[in-house]
């Protein structure tokens, strides 16, 4: 009974060890908590505000509302409240009258961007850190999305509708590196560190239309892809769908694999629900991409209307 029970405390610190080392340090030093915002920099923004040539911006956030789809069992519920006493008698010898509203709602729903304490790999999280280091009930207490700088850098969009002739994309698509690199050169643009990359894929078309359809599977990002980018020192990845990644998964058995490895192993952020629509009819591949997320303290993740600029 003794070596019963000592090769399973054995086997079951073989598993930590092994399922803890799957998650490296990060590049970025062993107490970093940023990851690829690490390659923004001021002459990054400089850089990017030169591509504004024409003024014209665009709004990436889908409208966000009861009926957006969400990955369940998210959800979003908003109450209006009067402002005065609840009796409908006005404020004040100046008769004040104004409303407030109260949000009930799970942060990762519509356009969103996932911070890096969002996914990892059996409870080991960006830079090899365990859950149990900083998950709390009460929110985050490392990587919350309250403590990520402004965006601001060089966007690129990447048109896989128009590379791969098909809007949209069949789901199951996979955009790996050979289709990052031909969208890429088609567009004319070399991807480079700082940089947030945008897939256009069309899927969004379909989220109103036939939500059902929207939610059981997408075209995406596939895991050598993702891979490729993260090793260009992208910040974020963003695309026209749900997930960001193909669904179903490359690998049969595999949930969410490209979360991870971005986010947990190479701390590059990721944005959902990005709509890139605007973009790709006026055949804008390179623009000033603008981000000032919300700071809720302790967030896993947030609610965001980044602004591209042309």
């Amino acid at each position: 009974m003794k070596n019963i029970c000592l090769l399973i405390l054995i086997a079951s610190v073989w598993l930590l060890s092994t399922s803890h080392a799957e998650v490296p340090t990060s590049k970025y030093g062993a107490d970093d908590t940023l990851g690829a915002i690490n390659n923004l920099s001021p002459e990054k923004v400089l850089q990017a505000t030169r591509l504004v040539k024409h003024g014209k911006t665009y709004r990436l956030g889908v409208t966000t509302g009861p009926t957006s789809p969400a990955y369940p069992p998210r959800s979003y519920s908003m109450t209006v409240l009067q402002l005065d006493d609840g009796t409908g008698t006005p404020l004040g010898t100046n008769n004040a009258t104004g409303n407030d509203d109260l949000m009930n709602l799970w942060m990762g729903i519509g356009s969103q961007i996932d911070g890096l304490g969002h996914m990892g790999e059996n409870h080991v999280y960006y830079n090899a850190t365990h859950a149990r280091e900083f998950v709390t009930p009460k929110g985050l207490t490392k990587f919350s999305i309250h403590d990520l700088p402004p965006i601001v850098t060089r966007g690129i969009l990447l048109d896989m509708t128009k590379l791969l002739g098909r809007n949209p994309l069949p789901e199951g698509t996979a955009i790996n590196q050979p289709e990052i690199e031909r969208a890429a050169k088609a567009a004319n643009v070399q991807i480079e560190s700082g940089d947030v990359v945008l897939l256009h894929t069309g899927w969004l078309d379909i989220m109103d239309t036939d939500p059902d359809r929207f939610m059981a599977g997408q075209p995406g990002l596939g895991l050598s892809g993702a891979r490729y980018l993260a090793q260009l020192g992208v910040v974020a990845i963003g695309a026209d769908n749900w997930a960001l990644e193909v669904i179903p998964a490359e690998k049969s058995g595999e949930i969410f694999p490209v979360h991870p490895e971005l986010l947990a192993k190479n701390g590059v952020y990721i944005l959902e629900n990005m709509d890139s629509r605007e973009l790709a009819r006026d055949s804008v591949t390179e623009f000033l991409f603008v981000l000032g997320q919300p700071r809720f303290e302790g967030a896993v993740q947030a609610v965001i209307n980044p602004v591209a600029i042309h």
